[in-house]
């Protein structure tokens, strides 16, 4: 029970990685709001695991602002609050992505950071102590070819990991960052190009403990992060990987 007694809100937390950290955050006693773009998903989990759900757009700051007010009313604080929304953009020479796709990446996986820290860090600071814990990538770290600017998004935001937890430390907020390989969530596909066997097997070539990341394997390493066991802990950005970027 290394949550008990914390409040924590999770993006996209309705599916793979979000949903994982989410039955974690609760396995070990947190109260935990799921909240996802998908309302119907997130209400239909919330219900099935004692969670509370919120419909939210991350890359819109009234949305946000309202995700934050509704965890101030049902709790009066939040602990922990994970940035785990992102997309992609499907694999292609970094020209022919579209401008609308570009935009939409940007706005999903880096402009949502901000528009949270506007929401919740006045938030934070009030209450003298929080953790934020944004999902990055290794695609931040080592990128790979044809996603150049979902590779950017996620480089940005491990920055922004670093930025966040110099500024804040003084406050008590501590602000950490975790990068998965790819993994069995919706986005998979998106990654791949398409999802057969043999793009499987390539992929996996890469990474040295031969498997994907689990949504199971982001909630043990968020739990730990988002923890007291880590108050010595702000600033990094941990490969959840087997090992691909070494």
């Amino acid at each position: 029970m290394r949550l008990k007694g914390k409040t924590a809100i999770v993006t996209g937390g309705a599916s793979g990685f979000g949903a994982g950290i989410a039955l974690k955050f609760l396995a070990e006693g947190a109260q935990v709001m799921i909240a996802d773009i998908n309302g119907a998903a997130a209400t239909e989990m919330a219900a099935r695991v004692g969670a509370r759900a919120q419909t939210v757009d991350v890359a819109d700051g009234t949305s946000v602002a309202a995700m934050a007010q509704a965890a101030q009313d049902a709790w009066g604080r939040v602990d922990i609050l994970v940035n785990n929304a992102g997309i992609t953009h499907l694999p292609a020479p970094m020209e022919e992505v579209s401008e609308a796709d570009f935009d939409r990446v940007l706005a999903v996986n880096a402009k949502s950071v901000y528009l949270s820290a506007r929401s919740f860090v006045p938030l934070m600071k009030a209450q003298g102590s929080g953790a934020i814990l944004n999902i990055a990538s290794t695609a931040g770290v080592s990128p790979r070819p044809n996603l150049n600017w979902y590779n950017a998004s996620k480089g940005w935001m491990i920055t922004a990991t670093k930025a966040m937890a110099v500024e804040l430390a003084p406050f008590g907020i501590r602000v950490n960052a975790l990068n998965p390989v790819a993994g069995e969530t919706p986005l998979l596909k998106s990654f791949l190009g398409e999802d057969t066997p043999e793009r499987r097997a390539q992929f996996l070539a890469t990474i040295p403990l031969g498997r994907f990341s689990q949504p199971e394997d982001l909630g043990n390493a968020a739990t730990f992060l988002c923890s007291d066991e880590a108050s010595m802990i702000t600033g990094v950005a941990m490969e959840v990987d087997g090992g691909r970027c070494i």
